[in-house]
């Protein structure tokens, strides 16, 4: 079988761990257990990694089309053959009477999926082929009273199935047809090997709890502002994204997936980065979250611990982990032949000067909902801030580039956003504050970035100081609050990169990236909205919105050529960046 598109897939979550459903009917990827777990599923990225193919029999031609359920991640797809038409309504089960927020405190670890007959008869495939360890075991399935039982290295599954399998070489498979009004039940439940049983729930009710679990939050998320339903379809994604146990929000739910088909350029996004906790914090803000807005500010406090002279880590583990250590899977394929396949990311011991920003941004946007200000929040904060004086030294930047480090402008004007950040909640964060000192340093970052950062021969803001190189990671100057959009300089660098970096409305990292960079489209219309050309940004911004695959997903770019999407999916920041971007639609001035 031919890779899927990468747009082709459908998200399941349980707000613990995520599976991918092909518009074809395969589960190609699941991470039982958590996000960045190993993989059961890995045919995403090898075809002999393992799947479960839940479709209409190879031959029959069908017509999809598919759609999440009533405001869930619960996906129901309707196949459509020459002879009849059935259903799949298929979800990662909700704990049984969970509502709202609780939703993955205490996943049952459960795949269900349930065929219904709607006209006719339609004959379907049911192919099950588990391959735990990123497709290193080969396991031994055992048939017994509708069901197979696996026991693979640290794992059990058990699939219950109501149609006869025949079991041989490490696959199950079967036949069956479903006529109107029948209804076929499957589950597949997971354990670790040498614990309890893998928990049983009945998937025809368990679905419909699972829906209400999901509908249960709606009325918590009260948002006002312009393309209201669009911001609460992406909300709910975001929520997806989210390890429950901790709050915290992964890049993405996948790795490897690569930025060009056949490149190297290929990371494992599936942990939770500081570089994104300002723009993730943003949009659960707008969306009226404030448990999850807590939860995820308590997250980077605890996963930070007390801070010192050496950077603070730019990613941790969804549970707080800050060794990342990146290995390959060199086994696996890749992804359209995309090697190598990375567990662990590198990038988790660069410098990268912007993420003391991120923290101290969204503590003065919380200020509010702060509370009494605990003596260990109080010594990152602080810590934070000194963090940001040493702005004069090279970093990765938002980029992550792997090398000695540059002087990029985000970077330090994200600097400057945690200084004055730092500045305005002093009061806050005790006798080790020093805003004197912060303020003037504040002010030294802002003097050197407007007037070292413009380039006259260019006429813009340049990525790095010195460069004649425009980056789009300079959008971020006005939403860190260091410049206006309206000012003359930052007009003339938003205009330079709507014209020299944009290729079919999509907005590109750098003149020669060879994608749109989602994020950075939705920076363009803020931008554009900050600087008050609120018709060309509300045009942009639906022609983007537009870009998402037919159930709302968006992954890390997109081709302007062909439209596909590539790198990891579904990317949390594209999502948050259009709620910020919708809200900045409707209240400009916004942080």
């Amino acid at each position: 079988m031919s890779e899927a598109a990468i747009a082709d897939y459908g998200l399941l979550s349980d707000c613990a761990s995520a599976a991918l459903v092909s518009r074809h009917g395969s589960v190609d990827w699941w991470c039982p257990g958590r996000f960045d777990a190993p993989s059961v599923f890995g045919r995403l990225l090898d075809p002999d990694a393992g799947h479960w193919t839940l479709c209409p029999v190879p031959g029959s031609d069908p017509r999809t089309e598919r759609a999440y359920v009533d405001g869930s991640l619960v996906l129901r797809t309707v196949h459509r053959t020459g002879t009849g038409s059935v259903a799949v309504t298929e979800a990662l089960l909700a704990e049984p009477g969970v509502h709202a927020h609780d939703l993955g405190r205490d996943s049952p670890m459960v795949l269900a999926r349930v065929v219904e007959g709607l006209t006719g008869t339609v004959r379907m495939c049911c192919e099950y082929v588990p391959r735990p360890e990123y497709g290193l075991i080969v396991p031994y399935l055992h048939c017994r009273d509708g069901q197979v039982f696996t026991t693979a290295g640290p794992l059990a599954l058990a699939l219950r199935a109501p149609v006869p399998l025949d079991c041989a070489r490490g696959r199950a498979v079967g036949e069956f047809d479903v006529a109107a009004g029948q209804v076929f039940g499957f589950d597949l439940a997971t354990a670790t090997a040498y614990g309890p049983p893998p928990r049983r729930l009945d998937p025809v009710p368990a679905l419909r709890d699972t829906v209400e679990s999901w509908r249960a939050g709606e009325d918590l998320h009260r948002y006002d502002g312009r393309y209201r339903d669009l911001v609460r379809q992406h909300a709910l994604i975001v929520q997806g994204l989210t390890y429950r146990p901790s709050g915290a929000v992964v890049a993405a739910v996948t790795t490897s997936l690569p930025e060009r088909l056949g490149g190297t350029d290929n990371y494992d996004y599936r942990y939770a980065w500081l570089r994104d906790f300002f723009l993730t914090m943003r949009a659960l803000w707008v969306t009226a979250c404030p448990e999850e807005t807590g939860r995820l500010f308590d997250w980077a406090a605890r996963s930070a611990g007390r801070t010192g002279d050496e950077p603070v880590p730019v990613m941790y583990g969804v549970t707080g982990e800050r060794n990342l250590a990146e290995y390959s899977l060199d086994h696996l394929r890749g992804y359209a032949g995309s090697r190598p396949v990375r567990v662990g990311n590198g990038a988790w011991q660069q410098r990268q000067h912007d993420v003391p920003g991120e923290v101290l941004l969204c503590a003065y946007l919380l200020r509010d909902r702060l509370g009494d200000v605990t003596e260990e929040l109080r010594a990152l904060l602080v810590g934070l801030a000194e963090q940001a004086t040493h702005w004069r030294e090279p970093d990765a930047g938002m980029w992550e580039e792997r090398g000695s480090g540059r002087h990029y402008l985000a970077s330090k004007a994200m600097c400057w956003g945690a200084l004055d950040s730092a500045v305005k909640i002093a009061p806050l964060l005790g006798p080790r504050a020093d805003p004197q000192r912060w303020a003037a340093v504040r002010d030294e970052i802002r003097r050197t970035v407007l007037r070292d950062g413009w380039n006259e021969r260019v006429g813009a803001y340049t990525g790095t100081i010195g460069s004649s190189e425009l980056d789009a990671s300079v959008l971020v100057l006005p939403a860190s609050g260091m410049v206006a959009a309206t000012d003359p300089q930052m007009r003339a660098t938003i205009e330079a990169i709507a014209t020299g970096l944009t290729t079919d409305g999509l907005v590109r990292r750098w003149p020669d990236d060879p994608a749109g960079f989602v994020i950075c489209t939705f920076w363009l219309v803020e931008c554009l909205a900050m600087a008050g050309e609120t018709e060309r940004a509300a045009a942009l911004f639906e022609r983007t919105a537009a870009r998402a695959n037919d159930l709302g997903l968006f992954a890390e770019q997109i081709d302007p050529r062909t439209g596909a999407h590539l790198g990891n999916t579904p990317l949390a920041l594209s999502h948050v960046g259009l709620i910020a971007a919708a809200w900045r639609l409707t209240k400009p001035t916004f942080i």
